[in-house]
Order: structure tokens, then sequence, then C-alpha cells
């Protein structure tokens, strides 16, 4: 009997369904699981709470925008209708360091005006100044009362901020007894930040790892000290990401701090003052082009950029740059650079001088978000005991 006259034959018996390909006979039964649509799992799935804050310290860079801000758009994007977003800007963490009160204000307009012009829909998200709802510092308090000073003490990010402060080389360098308290202790508040609104998805970098888990343990200290499981514990998102290095040190991260301005492409910057930064930007002279992140690290950010510019693969993009020089390379480098952030450049000139907008978008998300975390405080405050 032929394999395929034993495929009817068993078709007839056992009701199964045939599919014929190459001269052989593939079956399901009709009892398996039915695989369902994304549609469908995205019914069965319970909603999501996003969670995630930017300092308001200046206008982002591209490292910024491709590192993060960009990923909070594709997240809007992609989000289920049942699914809540919130995006802060989250000015009591800018002031770990010290600030020029009247560049802070302005600094906070400026963020507020580029969330909106790279497209963070104040309708769909809730979009809001962290220091306009107290009640991130009320929660940040009772954790405190919670959290071990072994686990700050851990903590690795304080250290390279007070250095940078410092303008030191070596985290080692620095002098521990300059340290604020709350410099130190902002990672209780970036908790309380995730907490207050139960959040259950943290986008973040690999930098704030760290952080996250301490939300994560403050989550479980606080459920199991008073028996009640009010706080769920976030969880890491990771979305498809760029680590983009300073044009002037390739060892190190774009940074909005770095006292070399054209270490940095602004969001603002214009064609020329990109195509100048670009130009100048840390290269080598091993020859023809080729990506080699620990050999080449300037060459390989600058093709890191260009393939995240492009939304290809930067091996692909590589490629194209055999025997050639970085002369080509840089060109279009610049070029995709314009092509990318020209749209938000010219939306954020228009939203920045509607003052009046950008106050409504503030008040607005403000009260939402007080809204929101009034809910979780009532709980907080009638399981430690408080009115």
């Amino acid at each position: 009997m032929s394999l395929f006259a034993q495929c009817r034959k068993l078709h007839s018996i056992q009701s199964l369904t045939r599919i014929p390909v190459k001269g052989t006979c593939l079956k399901r039964f009709h009892s398996s699981p039915r695989v369902r649509n994304t549609a469908e799992q995205k019914k069965l799935r319970s909603p999501r709470v996003v969670f995630s804050g930017i300092q308001p310290t200046g206008i982002p860079h591209l490292g910024n925008y491709l590192g993060a801000l960009s990923n909070w758009v594709k997240l809007q994007k992609t989000a289920a209708p049942e699914d809540e977003l919130l995006f802060s800007i989250v000015g009591w963490h800018a002031l770990t360091l010290p600030q020029d009160p009247k560049t802070l204000s302005d600094s906070r307009m400026d963020m507020l005006a580029t969330l909106l012009a790279i497209g963070i829909d104040p309708k769909r998200s809730i979009l809001f100044h962290q220091d306009q709802n107290q009640n991130h510092t009320e929660l940040a308090w009772i954790l405190s009362c919670l959290a071990p000073m072994g686990k700050l003490q851990r903590m690795t990010t304080w250290k390279a901020k007070l250095a940078a402060s410092r303008n030191a080389n070596d985290e080692s360098e620095v002098d521990e007894s300059l340290l604020n308290v709350g410099l130190f202790t902002y990672p209780i508040l970036q908790a309380a930040d995730i907490m207050v609104y139960k959040a259950t998805h943290i986008p973040v970098g690999e930098d704030q790892k760290q952080h996250l888990e301490l939300a994560k343990n403050l989550a479980d200290t606080f459920n199991r000290a008073y028996k009640a499981g009010v706080f769920p514990s976030p969880h890491l998102v990771t979305t498809p990401c760029c680590r983009i290095l300073s044009l002037k040190d390739p060892t190190s991260k774009m940074s909005k701090s770095a006292p070399d301005t054209a270490s940095r492409v602004l969001l603002t910057d214009t064609f020329s003052a990109i195509s100048l930064k670009i130009k100048a930007s840390v290269t080598d002279s091993l020859g023809p082009i080729t990506y080699d992140p620990i050999l080449r690290p300037g060459t390989s950010n600058l093709l890191t950029i260009l393939a995240a510019c492009v939304d290809e693969d930067v091996h692909s993009v590589a490629g194209r740059y055999e025997g050639k020089g970085h002369e080509a390379l840089k060109g279009d480098v610049a070029e995709a650079i314009e092509k990318m952030i020209e749209g938000p450049r010219l939306e954020f000139e228009r939203i920045r001088g509607e003052r009046g907008y950008l106050e409504e978008v503030a008040r607005d998300g403000a009260l939402r978000a007080r809204e929101r975390s009034e809910e979780t405080m009532r709980e907080v405050r009638a399981t430690v005991g408080l009115p």
C-alpha cells in the first residue's frame, strides 16, 4: 500500500486532516489545541501599566532619542487599548545635582515640548511632570522606612553621577563625603515613581536595571511586611535599542553633561550643526570602513548611528562601505540624522512657542496622574495604619 493510501485510510479511521507535501502526508488531529491569533492573545492577557521617565536637563540628544524616546512612541503605537501608559518628566530627580532655577524651569518646558514633538500623544498616554504630583514623595518616604542601607550602598549610578559632577575621570577618585542624601536615596524615589501607579512594565536601559531590581525588592518587602498584596512586581521591558557613544570620546556614552557640546547631537540641531559635529567626530586611520566596536569604536559608533537612523542591521550597513573612507560615511550619517529629526525639530519649534498649550497639557497630565496615583495611596495609607 502506498504512503498516500495509508494516510487516506488513517484519515477515515481517526478523522485526521491531511496535507500532501512533496509526496508525503502531514497530519493534524482535530482535537489539537487551536493556535490563537495575536488579537485573541491580547484579549486574554492582563492589561499592562507602562511607566517611564526622563530628567528635564536640557534638550534630549541623539542617544536619548534612539535609546529610549523613540521606543516610547513605539510602545504607544503597539499598546493594546486597555493598556495604560505613563510618561513622566522627573523634575525631583534633577535636583540631585546642582541646578540653576531659571534653566531648570526652561528645561521642564523644553522636555515637554520635545516629547510632544516626537509623537507622545497626551490623549492616549498620561504625560506629566513628576514634580506636580506629591504622591511620589509621600510613597518614597514610606518606602525609605523599609529600604536597607546596604542595598543603596551597592547602587553604582550615584557614584558615576557624582564623578561626572566633579569632572573626575575615575569614580574611585570621588570623595563620598561630598555625596548629598538625595543623590544617595534617589533610587527609592525612582521606585516610588513606578509603584505609585502599580506599574507592571518598565522600559529602561541597562544602566537602570539595578534600580528596577530595587523597585521589585521594595514591592516584595512592603507586601510581606504588611501581609498585603498591594504592589505588583514590575518587569523590565527590553526594547530594541542601541547605545550611542560620544562623538568625541567613543569609549563613553553620549551625554548631556559632557563639557564638550560637540560630543552630542541635539534633537534641535540644524543640519549645518549636525554636519559639523559628525565631520569632527573621532574615528581612526585604519583604512576602509569596517564594523569593529573594540578596535574601531569611533567608526563603529557612526555605523551604529546610521543603522539606527535607517532601521537596518549594522553589519549590512557596514558592508555598503567596502572600499570607502570616513568622508563618505560621515556625509551619509549627517544626512540620515537630518532626515530622521527634521520633522520633530520643526514640530518642537512650533510647540515651544505655544506656552498656553504646554501649560494646559501639563495641568491635564498632572491631574490624571494624581487621580490615578491617589487610588494607590489610599490603599497604602490604610495598609500602614495612616488616615
